[in-house]
Parts: C-alpha cells; structure tokens; sequence
C-alpha cells in the first residue's frame, strides 16, 4: 500500500452470524477495506501480530452476557494486536510500536486515546500480546487481586495448557503457592504442565471425573480456584476448597449446555464461607506497572515459560481461531501478520 493517502488494507468480516454459537469457516471473509489517511490524534499502524482469544467465540452471537460489544455481520472483527507505527505523530513517531483494539486486519488508523505504546525491553514482541499483554495480566490480577492469593496457598488452575491458564500457574508457583495443580484436556497437555510449566499436578480432566483426580491430587483440599471453565470444573473446586477458600472467575467457557451442573453445588460456597469473586481485568489498570516489571524480570531470568502458538497470515487468522477454540493451541494463540 501507499502511505500519506487514503488506500485499502485487508480484514477479516463477519459474514453470517453462526447459530447456534458454532462458528465455521463459512462465516468469515477476507475483504478489502477502506483506509483513510490518519487525521489529528491517530496514527497509521501496519498490524504485525493479532490475537485470537476464547472470548471472542460469544461475540459472534447476540447475547450481552459478556464484557465487550458484540461483532457486526458485514463488518471487520476487531480484538488485540501489535503493530509498528507507519504515520505518527511527535508524541508517537513512525516505528514506534504500540498495542491496539484494530486487530484482524493488516494496516489500521488508531487513535492515540486506544493505543499503547509498548518498549519491547530485549523481549520477543509477540510476547507483548500474551504473557505480557492482556493474557498475561488477566492471570496477574485473578491470582493477586480477585483471588487474593497467599503464601503456602494450594492453587487449582483449570484450562491450565492455554494462555491465561499457563501463565496463572507459572505465577502462582512464583508467587509463592505450595501447590499448583493443573487440568487439561488429554495426556500430552497434562503433561506438559509439569514438564514444561512447572506444575506439581497435571490432570487429563479427559480421564475421568474432574472432581476424583482433584481430591487425589489434593487430599488435604484447595485454598485458591482460578476457574477459566466453570462447569464440572467450579463443581469439583467447590468440593475440594478449604473453609474460607477463594474462587477468582475468569472464564465460565464450558457452561450453557444441557450437560451443565445445576446451580445447588453452590450451597459449598455457604457452609464453607468460600469467596467467589468475578473480574474484568480492565478494572485493575493500576496492578499494570508492578506486573510488568515483575514479569519482564521472570522472564529475562528465565524462571518463566512463555509458550505461543503462532499461525502466519491473516488468511489463517480464521483457521487459527477455530483451532483455538478445539484446543488446537499451547499457550498464547497469535497470528503473525507481518
């Protein structure tokens, strides 16, 4: 494309709303899209990395039960990215790169009041959408802030394999949890989380019933549930949790199907004087600096694993989603633009 005037850029649309909520390849297309020069206050970005996330599966749908607006059918979906700046400004000059809202396109016009500026500090970019981007700092805030998390605490981590889930485990351990135990969906991932990510316990949840493999790998129960799932997964934490134990809840993912556990399990959370503390993570804006200079730290000392899955294109970028939402990723879900 030509820079300094109004030209095109490629996106991803929303071509047909799926019904139910079961997205398909069909329902996407990549489309031409206008792109205007940048007025006063924006600043063009040529995208180099996009993010493709768990939550974005209900915003294909009409529902308002979640956190954000829901997409748009014949408009460009939109959701986390990285890019460097190609038209800026004094306060943010051309290769500056920043973090933005205008992801699933190649090229966007941003405005400064939406965008981040990001100093990679020596760190691979990418990682500036996971382990220290939004992924990262919703594990940061559901272990400090919702889940208040202790020292000693026994931590329970469900969907631990994906990128919250991983990065919550490996910064429970850091922050010093006693216990981090993990599910995943099948052997190799279940194992993955104490080979690779240093959990004490990997369970299959595949195997056998959730609530059994977490009373056997915490006979004693459990002081913190970081709950990405819901589902049988909250059930089995509810069982297993401590008096006084804490449930940050970050993700209900598995829950809406007929197979979903009815709400009287909830009863645990009264004679046990559990807290179950829902969070968004654009609540605790002012956790944002400690975090990241505490993982910057783990990171370049190398006691932290930062695990992506990298899909390359935006032509793939549907692929990669769907991939995602079977579980198709380790860590971060990402798509290289550039």
């Amino acid at each position: 494309m030509t820079t300094g005037v109004a030209s095109t850029t490629r996106a991803v649309f929303l071509s047909e709303r799926p019904t139910p909520n079961r997205p398909r390849p069909e329902h996407f297309e990549v489309r031409e899209l206008a792109l205007p020069r940048p007025g006063p206050g924006q600043v063009l970005v040529r995208n180099v990395f996009m993010s493709v996330d768990p939550s974005m599966r209900g915003r294909l749908g009409t529902s308002a039960m979640h956190y954000t607006s829901n997409f748009v059918v014949d408009a460009p979906l939109d959701g986390s990215a990285l890019g460097v700046v190609v038209e800026g400004t004094d306060e943010v000059p051309a290769g500056s790169y920043v973090r933005h809202r205008l992801g699933w396109r190649e090229h966007a016009v941003v405005d400064l009041a939406g965008a981040t500026v990001i100093d990679p500090r020596g760190i691979e970019l990418h990682h500036w959408l996971g382990i220290l981007g939004q992924t990262g700092f919703t594990a940061y805030c559901g272990l400090v802030r919702a889940g208040e998390m202790h020292d000693g605490d026994t931590v329970f981590v469900s969907a631990a394999a994906g990128a919250v889930g991983s990065a919550a485990g490996q910064f429970a351990r850091l922050l010093g949890a006693s216990n981090v135990i993990g599910s995943a969906g099948g052997p190799d991932k279940a194992a993955m989380l104490t080979d690779r990510f240093g959990f004490d316990v990997g369970i299959d949840y595949r195997d056998g019933p959730i609530g059994s493999a977490l009373r056997a790998a915490a006979p004693k129960g459990i002081d913190l549930y970081f709950d990405n799932v819901g589902g049988d997964h909250l059930v089995a934490a509810l069982s297993s949790l401590r008096q006084r134990g804490r449930v940050a809840l970050c993700g209900m993912i598995s829950n809406g199907g007929p197979d979903s556990p009815p709400i009287d399990h909830l009863m645990n959370a009264i004679l046990k004087r559990i807290t179950i503390r829902g969070f968004i993570v654009r609540d605790h804006e002012d956790l944002r600096v400690e975090f990241e200079n505490r993982v910057t730290d783990w990171l370049s000392s190398g006691a932290l694993v930062a695990e992506s899955t990298v899909h390359d294109g935006l032509d793939n970028a549907v692929d990669a989603f769907l991939s995602m939402l079977e579980g198709g990723n380790v860590g971060k879900a990402l798509v290289r633009l550039s």
